[in-house]
This record gives structure tokens, C-alpha cells and sequence, in this order.
């Protein structure tokens, strides 16, 4: 199935102001950064010295972060403990949080996991679940009632721990039929029919196998064949089966099958993939998409969350960033503002990641450049390219300088392999600091690079980064090439 990038591109921006509400099960995920370089004297296990530690709503939470990432208003119906863990979580959710009911009778899920670089070393979960008492499973469905009639389409989160019972399930499909708004189940349970009158449920392979009495679901014609027996057998409309490596698989109530290619070109963590998947494709179809169009759009969002270490709520931006390099017929840099720039950095770092930065006017790219920002991206995870704008240019060069815009020396060095990311920077008038101190304080990178014999006490912009804790690496120039000597010998043989 293929949708073009750019029709992709707009469903996700017709998703802002639409509303979804999530139903179903949360945690407080918990992650614990570290590195291991040695083992316990006490045990053949490793030591993680930690360095780092990251929380964010899980399960249904997960799902909701997805969906406020793309822009789309969340109400989250769930339960929480009445402690210092579920108030994180309302924290976290902020204004998609008012659905929340507390209660003394179970504490706040949390999930914990313990990395050391890209690899989960253990998982400890802190959670009780098993059935609600009546009082709480009718507060459930009050709540649903009430919100579900103003949204444009409900998920079912349900991750087995005991708030999506049968009556609550039967009450939001019914509240949702007759608002006449897509369900979309993200399910747990083996008796699927249980989700009757769900539009979509988007069950892994070991789910739809699980589901259907143990079918095989390796090669397309399974998947298909578990696919229809799970439609027949639930009354559920449409299954959308997510199949790692193989993408997924969409086979509609009347039996056509529609198959995606996987999407991600690397992969890093599985976390949370799932509420990605279910997110995006509840935005979509809120937004008015079709359902193979939705399915498309998902399926690139899944391939966008296991390229991130770790669970990570995919934003619209990201997303569309993926699209828009799809959709190009030829290279256009991933330039941003320093307030894009800075929260993409944010987010690169929150996965573990290691960003760089270097800087230059690359007016005529030449084997140094080209050979210097490599060297440079090997030492670094992202490598952020401050490119001086054209006004920077003229003060350090003279008037006729640059030779091409700020637009087109954008475009040729953010084609290269080693430029994740480009930035303006720069004095509007001699006299000004013409420094890209100013852009550092406002991205903050781990690390800068700078080619040439400098000494840190000369560089100003080291100044900064060293304040708020970066580093900063003095590379060594590969010498013989340069803007300058190129335009003179142009000069001389013209």
C-alpha cells in the first residue's frame, strides 16, 4: 500500500484540535540510565553506575502522550493510586489528566527499567491488578459517557491490569456508536469477543496467534487467514496486525488484506511502539482519514518510535520530518529555529543520545569540510551544524562573500551523510558578536568541535558550553583545502 508523503503530511496537521479519549490501564514508566564496567563482587551480575533517570506515563498514558505529541486534545480515563507516584502522573499528563480517578484500594503501576547504553539489562514492576470493585468500575463508566459524546474517536488501552472490564468495554463501545465515533483497541485479552463493535484492534503477531487458538502468523497468507477468523469469530470490524520487521497488516471486515512495509531504517528499542501505532491511527481517523491512509501514517510513526531508545512519544514534527523526505524529489536540509533545534536536542538526549556541534560559513564545499564533519559525527550520536547566515558572512569575508545564499549552502551541507541538523547563527552588523555563543546557550549540545590550532581560552562560544556542562573537542583540520584558495585559482584561470 502506498499513500503519498505529502497527503500523510497534511492528515497530520488536520489533527490539531481534534479529541480523543483514552480508556484503559497506566503506569509510571521508569527509566534508569547508566553504564557497566565491571561486575558485582557479590553476584555475576554487572554494576550499573547510573547516571540518569527518566519517568513518563505508561500503558494508556503512553498512548496519550502520542496523541498530545501530534497535537491532538486527550482526556484519559484511568486509575491511579492515591500516592506521590500518581500525582507524577498527573503531572505528567497535565491537561489530559482531568479523567483520572484515585483510590486507596491498589497504588500507582510503575515499571522500571534498568539501561545501560542502548540495552535493557532487567524490568521491575510494582503493580496489583485483577478485578475493580463495583464503585469504581461505575465511576469508570460515568466518566466514559460523559466525555466520549464531544470526541472524535475512543481508545481501549487495555493492558490487562483490570480497568477495561466487560461492562466498561461494552459501555465506551456503546457511548462511541452512538456519538458515531471510531473504538480502537489496543487489547490484552485472549476472548476477543469481548471488543464486539470495535472499528479496529491491533493485536502484535503473538496476540493475533494467542487470539485465535494458536494459528500461525509468520508468512503473509497466515497472517491473513488468523486475521479473518479473528474477524469472524469477535465481531470486531477491522484488525490491524503490527508484525515487527514486516510492518503491518490491515484486513478489512469484508476480507481484502492490505500489507505496509516496515518503515524504520534502525532499531533501537521496541518500548511503547504499540501506543505509537494505536495513537497515530486514532489522530488519523479523528482527523477524517481514510482507514488504509490512517494505517499508512501509522505505520511510519511505529517506525519513527523504535528508531528513539527507549519510549518515546513521537511528535508531529519528527513525523512529518519523515514525511517530508519522502515526499522530496531532491534533498532539503533539516534546518530549524533555535527553538526547534533546541527541543529536537532535548529529545535526542532524553534517548541517550550523544549531540555534537560544529560550525563554518561553507560557502564552497571541499574535501575538508567534508572530510572534518565526518571525522566530527563519528565522536557524536547528532551532529548540529551552526551555519553562518549571510549577513555573518559578509563581516568575516568581505562584500563579495558569500558566493551562495544561506538557503543553498543549507541545502548541499545538510545532504551530507554526517549534518543531522542545521542552524542559522550570526552578527547582523560588524561590531556585533559574531560568535555562535548565543545559538549554543540557546540548543545546548553536549559537545562542540572546532577545527584548527585554537586554544579553549580562546574560543568565546567554549565559554558557554562549558558553563551549563558541555564539553568541547579541538579537532585537528585537514590542511590543504579551503574556500579561499579555491575562489583565487578560480580567479586566476578565469
Amino acid at each position: 500500500m502506498s499513500v503519498a508523503p505529502e497527503n500523510l503530511g497534511k492528515i497530520v496537521d488536520s489533527m490539531a484540535g481534534k479529541t480523543v479519549v483514552v480508556i484503559g490501564d497506566i503506569m509510571l514508566d521508569s527509566f534508569i540510565y547508566g553504564s557497566t564496567d565491571r561486575m558485582s563482587p557479590e553476584a555475576p551480575v554487572p554494576v550499573l553506575l547510573k547516571s540518569r533517570e527518566k519517568t513518563m506515563a505508561g500503558g494508556a498514558g503512553n498512548a496519550a502522550a502520542n496523541l498530545q505529541a501530534l497535537g491532538v486534545t486527550t482526556q484519559v480515563i484511568a486509575l491511579i493510586g492515591n500516592d506521590a507516584h500518581g500525582q507524577t502522573v498527573r503531572d505528567l499528563l497535565g491537561s489530559a489528566a482531568a479523567g483520572l480517578i484515585a483510590t486507596d484500594s491498589r497504588p500507582t503501576a510503575i515499571k522500571t527499567r534498568y539501561v545501560a547504553g542502548h540495552q535493557q539489562l532487567l524490568r521491575v514492576d510494582e503493580e496489583i491488578s485483577g478485578d475493580l470493585d463495583a464503585g469504581l468500575t461505575a465511576e469508570i463508566i460515568k466518566r466514559a459517557e460523559s466525555l466520549i459524546p464531544s470526541a472524535d474517536a475512543v481508545i481501549l488501552s487495555d493492558y490487562g491490569k483490570g480497568v477495561l472490564s466487560a461492562a466498561v468495554i461494552k459501555a465506551a463501545i456503546q457511548a462511541a456508536q452512538n456519538a458515531g465515533i471510531p473504538v480502537l483497541v489496543d487489547p490484552k485479552k485472549k476472548d476477543y469477543s469481548l471488543y464486539k463493535g470495535a472499528d479496529i484492534v491491533t493485536p502484535n503477531k503473538k496476540e493475533l496467534s494467542e487470539a485465535t487458538g494458536g494459528m500461525a502468523v509468520n508468512s503473509d497468507d497466515e497472517v491473513i487467514a488468523a486475521s479473518k477468523a479473528l474477524l469472524s469469530a469477535s465481531g470486531i470490524k477491522n484488525v490491524v496486525a503490527t508484525r515487527s520487521e514486516k510492518g503491518m497488516s490491515l484486513t478489512l471486515q469484508d476480507g481484502d488484506t492490505v500489507h505496509y512495509g516496515a518503515t524504520a531504517q534502525e532499531v533501537f528499542d521496541v518500548s511503547g511502539a504499540g501506543d505509537t501505532v494505536i495513537a497515530t491511527l486514532a489522530g488519523a481517523l479523528a482527523a477524517g482519514a481514510d482507514l488504509e491512509a490512517a494505517v499508512a501514517l501509522a505505520n511510519e510513526a511505529g517506525g519513527v518510535a523504535v528508531s528513539y531508545a527507549g519510549t518515546t512519544a513521537v511528535k508531529a514534527a519528527a513525523l512529518k520530518d519523515v514525511l517530508n523526505k519522502g515526499a522530496q524529489t531532491s534533498f532539503t536540509a533539516n534546518v530549524r529555529n533555535w527553538d526547534d533545534a533546541a527541543a529536537q536536542i532535548k529529545d535526542w538526549q532524553s534517548q541517550g543520545l550523544k549531540v555534537g556541534f560544529t560550525n563554518g560559513c561553507f560557502d564552497i564545499v571541499h574535501f575538508g569540510h567534508v572530510n572534518y564533519l565526518a571525522q566530527a559525527r563519528a565522536r557524536c550520536d547528532k551532529l548540529v551544524l551552526g551555519l553562518n547566515h549571510d549577513a555573518s558572512v559578509r563581516i568575516l569575508k568581505g562584500p563579495e562573500r558569500p558566493l551562495h545564499d544561506q538557503n543553498s549552502r543549507a541545502a548541499v551541507i545538510g545532504a551530507l551523510a554526517s549534518v543531522d541538523m542545521v542552524v542559522f547563527f550570526g552578527a547582523e552588523q560588524d561590531g556585533e558578536d559574531n560568535t555562535p555563543s548565543a545559538a549554543l546557550d540557546a540548543i545546548r549540545p553536549d559537545v562542540i568541535f572546532k577545527g584548527g590550532d585554537y586554544t579553549i581560552d580562546q574560543l568565546p562560544e567554549a565559554q558557554v558550553v562549558l558553563a551549563y556542562g558541555g564539553e568541547v573537542d579541538i579537532m585537528p583540520l585537514y590542511e590543504g583545502h579551503s574556500t579561499t584558495n579555491t575562489i583565487n585559482k578560480m580567479k586566476q584561470t578565469g
